[in-house]
């Protein structure tokens, strides 16, 4: 649009004219938008705010008295805020490559200051110090000509001729050599080492190497021989399995034919004995029973015949007192008595011969018999005796 300025972002617009600007200043600063100015009665310059750089080489003596050439290089650019874009356009706004200038001038100065408060070994060992040093000492007066500094950067110190500096780094040199040259020891030990090792191991290697090569070379040896000896071990193994097979179907045989000789022989032979035992046993339990039923029947004859011969027994024994002269004291009371004792006669004689068909009891058939023997010689004393008979 006709009139309207806008500035670059690295610039400030300062428009003069018409009012006057922040603090009194014969213009007004606009950054970071457009302004419309009118023609001919406004006018418009531009101002950068992007960074600029000074570079110092200057000589300078130390505390020491020793001359140091000393380069430096400065990073500086106008503030942002609008008192420093005054300050720095009311100072260089003409001629903008002044503010270089007039920062590496102003630089130096301070550097010479500091400089000569220090020793060359301080120098050389504390740059950054030396540096912030400097720009302590000359931030006021940056800032009032609108400037301010970003870095400062030692770039070389030199002593010339005068050897001061290679003298103070000599120990140092020395140490570093030394230690260059023990490093360099080490190095070619551990060359050495390392090459010993890698003979070592290349020998080791050759080793293990000659050791599989051998046994490689054995275990094919010993498949050769496997495989040449194959055929005849197959055949020893088979004519083996066949011999195992055929003791093992003897073997089974001979079990067979045990067991059939137990089941068609033995067997038998021990039923047919059990079979003769069990009817051995029947009989003779027969035969007992039959003896035992023999002897019942024989005893229950005899005691009938003995029964049925009881009245002869005792008429025979009544008959030999019929010769007898036998006196009668109390009556029939006597006779009763002497009846009674004929049957208990003939009773004792049937008991003696029971006893005698259960067991031999001698003992009892002696007492009868001599019962009898005494009846008898009684009769006989009787028959020979006239007197009277008492009978108790």
């Amino acid at each position: 649009m006709f009139g309207y300025r806008v500035p670059a972002p690295d610039e400030a617009m300062l428009i003069s004219g018409g009012r006057r600007g922040l603090g009194g200043a014969p213009f007004r600063v606009v950054t970071g938008h457009g302004k419309f100015v009118l023609p001919v009665f406004r006018k418009v310059r531009f101002l950068t705010l992007s960074m600029c750089e000074a570079e110092v080489t200057e000589t300078c003596v130390t505390k020491q008295g020793i001359s140091l050439h000393v380069r430096a290089v400065i990073a500086f650019k106008v503030g942002n805020d609008q008192e420093s874009i005054i300050n720095a356009g009311q100072r260089f706004l003409s001629d903008q490559e002044q503010m270089s200038v007039l920062t590496g001038r102003i630089f130096a100065g301070h550097l010479r200051a500091i400089i000569g408060s220090m020793t060359v070994e301080e120098i050389v060992t504390e740059r950054q110090k030396l540096a912030a040093e400097v720009l302590d000492t000359s931030k006021v007066e940056m800032a009032k000509i609108g400037l301010i500094v970003d870095s400062l950067q030692i770039q070389s110190i030199d002593d010339g001729d005068t050897g001061y500096i290679a003298a103070m780094s000599a120990p140092h040199k020395a140490a570093i050599q030394r230690q260059a040259q023990i490093a360099q020891a080490q190095a070619t030990q551990a060359a050495v080492e390392a090459e010993q090792e890698a003979a070592r191991k290349q020998a080791e290697y050759a080793r293990q190497t000659a050791i599989v090569k051998a046994e490689y070379s054995a275990e094919v040896d010993r498949a050769q021989a496997q495989s040449a000896q194959a055929g005849p071990l197959a055949q020893a193994h088979a004519q083996q399995e066949v011999l195992d097979a055929q003791t093992e179907l003897a073997q089974r045989q001979a079990l067979l034919r045990q067991q059939q000789l137990v089941a068609e022989v033995v067997k038998p032979a021990e039923a047919e004995a059990e079979r003769v035992r069990i009817l051995a046993s029947a009989e003779a339990q027969r035969m007992k029973i039959q003896a035992e039923a023999a002897a019942s029947y024989d005893r229950v004859a005899l005691d009938r015949m003995l029964i049925d011969q009881l009245p002869q027994i005792v008429k025979e024994a009544a008959g030999g007192l019929a010769g007898a002269n036998v006196n009668v004291l109390n009556g029939a009371d006597g006779l009763g008595e002497i009846a009674a004792g004929l049957v208990s006669q003939g009773l004792t004689i049937l008991d003696s011969v029971r006893q005698n068909l259960g067991g031999p009891e001698k003992d009892t058939k002696d007492t009868n018999s001599s019962g009898l023997l005494q009846l008898h010689s009684g009769k006989e004393r009787r028959s020979d005796d006239d007197g009277p008979v008492n009978v108790d």
